[in-house]
C-alpha cells in the first residue's frame, strides 16, 4: 500500500447532501483524519511575531471576537459565575466588564497585560489556561457551553456559500493562517502548519467530535464518521496531512485543566 504524503498542501475532500434541508456539507478529509491536537502549555509557541512558549498564551494574545450578540451575552453571563480560584482577573473583569468594542465596531474580549482577560497566566495558583475552560471542566460541562464560539471552534472553521436558488454549501475545514486576516502572516508559528501539533493518538474527527457536531449537526457528523471509519481502516490509504510526519504518538493529554 502506498504511503501517501501531501508535500504541496494538497487535501482530500468529501461532500454529503443534507437529507433534511437544501444544504451540501463539504469536509476536509485530510485534516479530519490527521492527528492534530491542541498543545497549549505543551510546546505551543503562541501567535505573536516571535515564538513565546514561555508566556503560555496559546492563541489568546489578541482576545476573542464574538460571532454575534448571543455569543457575547453567553460569555458575559458565564463570567459572573466564575470563582476567584478559577479566574485570575475576576476583580478586573467585574469592575470593567469582559467585553470591549473595537474602533471597527467589533466586539471582543477585553485584554489584560497583553492577552485575553480570561487567560490565567503562569504563576496563578490554578495554573495557566482559560478560566472559562477550567470552570467547564470542574462543572462537568463541555467547554463549548462557556467559551466564546471562536475559541472552541479553533482550529475548525465553517465557511458558507449560498447559490442563486438558496442552496447552501457549508465547508468544514482547518483554520489556516490566512483565516486570521493580514495579521496572520505575522505569526511566528501556527499550529495547523507545525508537525509538533500532530501527535494525538486518535484522528481529529474523533477527538473533536463535540465541536464538529456543534458546527454541523448530529446527522451530518454521523455521515462523516461512517465514511471516515471506512476510510481510516480501508484502502487506499488516505493522504496524510502536509504538516504531519510519522511520529510515535504521545497519546491524548487527559489533564484537561492545562488545555486551553
Amino acid at each position: 500500500m502506498a504511503d501517501l504524503q501531501s508535500r504541496d498542501g494538497t487535501h482530500e475532500w468529501v461532500s454529503f447532501e443534507d437529507p433534511g434541508e437544501e444544504r451540501t456539507w463539504v469536509f476536509d478529509v485530510t485534516f479530519m483524519l490527521s492527528h492534530w491536537g491542541c498543545i497549549f502549555g505543551r510546546g505551543c509557541q503562541g501567535v505573536l511575531t516571535e515564538p513565546a512558549a514561555e508566556l503560555v498564551h496559546g492563541c489568546c494574545s489578541y482576545g476573542a471576537h464574538f460571532v454575534d450578540a448571543a455569543d457575547r451575552r453567553r460569555v458575559e453571563r458565564a463570567a459572573k459565575t466564575l470563582t476567584d480560584d478559577q479566574w485570575q482577573f475576576k476583580a478586573k473583569g467585574l469592575q470593567r466588564g469582559v467585553v470591549k468594542a473595537k474602533k471597527s465596531g467589533e466586539m471582543v474580549t477585553r485584554l489584560v497585560d497583553g492577552a485575553c482577560i480570561f487567560l490565567n497566566r503562569p504563576g496563578f495558583e490554578g495554573g495557566p489556561g482559560c478560566a472559562l475552560h477550567r470552570a467547564a471542566i470542574e462543572r462537568g460541562l463541555p467547554h463549548l457551553a462557556l467559551k466564546p464560539d471562536v475559541c472552541w471552534q479553533l482550529p475548525l472553521r465553517r465557511d458558507e456559500q449560498v447559490d442563486g436558488k438558496g442552496h447552501v454549501t457549508s465547508t468544514i475545514r482547518q483554520w489556516d493562517r490566512r483565516h486570521w486576516g493580514p495579521g496572520g502572516e505575522e505569526f511566528a508559528w501556527w499550529c495547523t502548519e507545525s508537525p509538533d501539533a500532530f501527535v494525538e493518538a486518535e484522528p481529529v474527527y474523533k477527538t473533536l467530535r463535540d465541536e464538529l457536531v456543534a458546527l454541523t449537526s448530529q446527522q451530518a457528523y454521523d455521515m462523516l464518521a461512517a465514511y471516515l471509519d471506512q476510510k481510516a481502516d480501508g484502502a487506499p490509504q488516505p493522504l496524510r496531512h502536509p504538516a504531519e510526519r510519522p511520529v510515535a504518538f504521545v497519546g491524548r493529554n487527559n489533564n484537561k485543566k492545562k488545555k486551553k
